[in-house]
C-alpha cells in the first residue's frame, strides 16, 4: 500500500504479493511493474493508506478493482 510509486520503489516491489496505491491510473509505474511481476495491482483507491494499518492481512482483487481488509486476520 502506497500513496504514490516512482521507479525507486522497485526493489519492495518485487517482494510484494500485490499492489495497491492511493493515485494512479492505468499507465502508471506501479501498473507496470505489476504486470512484469505477475501480481495484482489495485490502483486509484484515494483514501488505502488512511484505511489499511501496518500488519493488517488485504485480500486484492486486480481484475475486479477490490481490496478487502481480512476480519481476524
Amino acid at each position: 500500500m502506497a500513496h504514490t510509486t516512482d521507479p525507486s520503489w522497485a526493489s519492495m516491489m518485487f517482494l510484494a504479493d500485490a499492489l495497491v496505491v492511493d493515485i494512479g491510473c492505468l499507465l502508471s509505474h506501479a501498473v507496470v511493474m505489476a504486470r512484469e511481476l505477475s501480481i495484482p495491482c489495485v490502483m486509484n483507491v484515494r483514501e488505502g493508506t488512511r484505511t489499511v494499518r501496518t500488519g493488517d492481512v488485504c485480500r486484492v482483487d486486480g481484475s475486479a478493482g477490490t481490496v478487502e481488509v481480512l476480519e481476524g486476520a
